[in-house]
């Protein structure tokens, strides 16, 4: 197995880079993209870049699920926070990201009266409801296809249940509509995907057979200790020198072709394609989920009649470019000057799976002369 011949013999970690060398002398440089904020972290605190040749470019993509959902969203959620009767519960990621104003954050909010709730997960928002009928609460659906089942079984269990004041602001979102509308842009430049590891032990590796099938873009479905994203740039680098480009799935361990098929079960029932909003790729249709009539008890957005407002950015944040890989985040002229995990500015600061938290956190150095990324 992989994991017995790499894991365990850090020893081979140097045959590994003479190979992505080799690779990428035939192929030339190369620029890669990570598409998970798990896989973001893991890669700055591994000091994987480090090790690379010059000729390897890693590039982080719209993997972290808080950084993408759009600054209006979060004014809309800010508001709720305030209003009598409603307790708004969440992850604890959201909790610090700002709004259009800087420093306006849930967490600011609940210092100053507002009524939050951090959770661990759904069901601890659905027993708070249970526990206090004469609360509305409301869960903070975010995230991609991994936590939509939980989502999911958290509504169907509030239906099974009957409990009244509960309900979920859907603001999940969806992986491949995100990657197509990333690739079709006019400033995309990218010749590989590490593909998400969380997201395909739902789908399934084959979910990510487009980007080959469809772009011709080779894509690697990634585990995520520092021997996985090691290996995964080696297939990828391998892919490229031979202009072979494929999906392949380095997660075996975990990764199913086609899945968990009771997660997605799950997901099919309570949730249908719907159109969403993304800080940094704008409006895709067909991107996010809207939870189905049939729960629309249990749907906030349609029981508070949630409409945010226009779209907004905090003035001089680049966390739009930032997620689309385009800029580095060093590049960012308030990076670590007015922006700091202390006091953000956006989201990609704030979060456990920002890429400018990453790079603050360990000291990232963007490659090459300058730290916009160019073809």
């Amino acid at each position: 197995m992989l994991y017995d011949s790499y894991f365990k013999n850090p020893g081979d970690v140097p045959a590994l880079l003479d190979k992505i060398r080799v690779y990428t002398d035939r192929s030339g440089p190369i620029r890669l993209m990570e598409i998970c904020g798990t896989h973001t972290m893991a890669i700055a605190r591994s000091g994987l870049r480090s090790l690379l040749p010059p000729s390897v470019t890693l590039l982080s993509g719209p993997g972290c699920p808080v950084c993408v959902t759009p600054a209006q969203v979060i004014d809309c959620i800010l508001s709720l926070s305030q209003q009598p009767g409603i307790l708004v519960a969440s992850y604890g990621d959201l909790l610090r990201v700002p709004g259009s104003a800087r420093g306006d954050s849930l967490l600011r909010r609940r210092a100053s009266g507002g009524h939050v709730l951090s959770v661990y997960s759904p069901m601890d928002a659905l027993e708070a409801a249970a526990a206090h009928p004469e609360t509305e609460v409301i869960f903070l659906g975010v995230g991609f296809e991994t936590t939509a089942p939980g989502t999911a079984a958290c509504i169907l269990e509030a239906a099974a249940r009957g409990i009244p004041n509960f309900s979920v602001l859907c603001l999940l979102k969806q992986t491949e509509p995100a990657l197509r509308a990333l690739i079709e842009a006019d400033d995309f430049a990218v010749d590989g995907f590490l593909c998400p590891g969380h997201v395909a032990a739902i789908l399934g590796a084959n979910a990510f057979s487009f980007l080959p099938d469809d772009y011709r873009l080779p894509g690697v479905v990634s585990g995520f200790e520092p021997a996985d994203l090691l290996y995964s740039v080696l297939m990828l680098a391998q892919m490229l020198a031979q202009g072979r480009p494929a999906l392949q799935n380095e997660y075996t361990r975990l990764v199913q072709p086609d899945g968990n098929p009771a997660a997605k079960s799950l997901i099919e029932q309570v949730f249908s394609p719907a159109p969403s909003d993304w800080r940094g790729l704008g409006h895709i249709p067909a991107s996010g989920y809207a939870i189905r009539p049939a729960y629309a008890r249990w749907d906030a957005a349609q029981k508070f009649g949630l409409r945010p407002g226009p779209d907004v950015e905090p003035p001089g944040c680049r966390c739009a470019q930032v997620i689309r890989g385009v800029l580095h985040p060093s590049a960012c002229p308030l990076f670590g000057r007015a922006c700091t995990p202390q006091d953000p500015v956006g989201p990609c600061m704030v979060s456990g799976e920002g890429a400018c938290a990453a790079w603050y956190q360990y000291g990232a150095k963007a490659p090459g002369p300058q730290a916009n990324i160019e073809r």
